[in-house]
């Protein structure tokens, strides 16, 4: 969906607008290389472990990488009896017409989920005439996509659920929330699932994962990612040089090290950063 530049306020504020840049410049996600690393994961302790040692994803990586915020509160809420929790007991579709103008199609509904296509076709391109009101109802839908589609994907990965109607709700809330943190808990977690031999497709922010990947094992790099932008995901130096001040701040950097649950609604993950504490200094060495 493009970005209008009346929508950018509303993904400043939620503090997404770095991800939301990276729309125009992801790659193609090499599922072999992928496959690869998923094999050398452990689940125990979520590490890499490769001949050299363990290396992970951490929450500083995570910052590098897509510009999230660290600091903030977990991104939770109920997946069970949805609509018994839903603001003043309204049930979840009336809530979605109020916040949406309207609703989709039968066809387009499944139980609380609803087709990516109907956000797309409905919710893609922004009046030029369009009133406040209406920014703000196609910013819900640009923000909705960008969780679902990029930051939180999974297997069912053609539908969006209801679940954000409580963060879509409050706009200027949206930046309280602790992004990176959610977007870690989720992708260890899938890491975790694509152990197991039985599953078989990938899930989760595998551009994360791949852009780690690149930036960590230089050789792996494909041609062209030789440069560097942020967020890191963008590029293909010194970290200062590139990385946004406000993602080095210390409300933010103090967490890097810091041994802690990770949460995404029902995934709680450890972050078991002590485990590779050396990794940052390591990987500076082989660049």
């Amino acid at each position: 969906m493009p970005l209008h530049d009346r929508i950018i306020p509303y993904l400043e504020t939620a503090e997404l607008y770095h991800l939301a840049r990276l729309n125009s410049q992801w790659f193609w996600v090499d599922e072999p290389l992928l496959s690869a690393f998923i094999e050398r994961w452990r689940p125990e302790t979520h590490t890499f472990h490769m001949p050299f040692g363990e290396c992970s994803i951490t929450l500083q990586d995570v910052a590098y990488q897509l510009g999230l915020p660290i600091d903030g509160e977990p991104v939770s809420g109920c997946l069970t009896e949805f609509e018994n929790f839903m603001e003043h007991g309204r049930p979840a579709w009336v809530w979605f017409r109020e916040l949406f103008g309207e609703l989709p199609p039968q066809s387009k509904v499944k139980q609380m989920t609803v087709c990516y296509t109907w956000f797309h076709e409905r919710f893609r391109v922004l009046p030029a005439d369009a009133s406040d009101e209406t920014v703000r109802v196609y910013a819900r839908a640009y923000i909705l996509m960008l969780l679902s589609s990029q930051l939180f994907a999974d297997k069912n990965a053609n539908r969006v659920h209801l679940r954000w109607l409580p963060y879509l709700a409050s706009l200027d809330d949206l930046g309280r929330y602790s992004w990176a943190s959610a977007a870690l808990a989720w992708l260890y977690r899938c890491l975790c699932r694509g152990t197991n031999r039985n599953v078989v497709n990938l899930a989760g922010p595998l551009q994360l994962l791949q852009s780690w990947i690149f930036w960590r094992f230089p050789t792996l790099r494909p041609s062209g990612f030789d440069r560097f932008g942020f967020p890191l995901a963008s590029s293909s130096v010194e970290v200062a040089a590139v990385i946004h001040p406000e993602i080095l701040v210390e409300e933010h950097r103090r967490l890097w090290a810091a041994l802690t649950s990770l949460i995404y609604f029902a995934a709680i993950e450890w972050h078991q950063v002590d485990r590779v504490h050396t990794q940052h200094s390591f990987f500076l060495v082989l660049e």
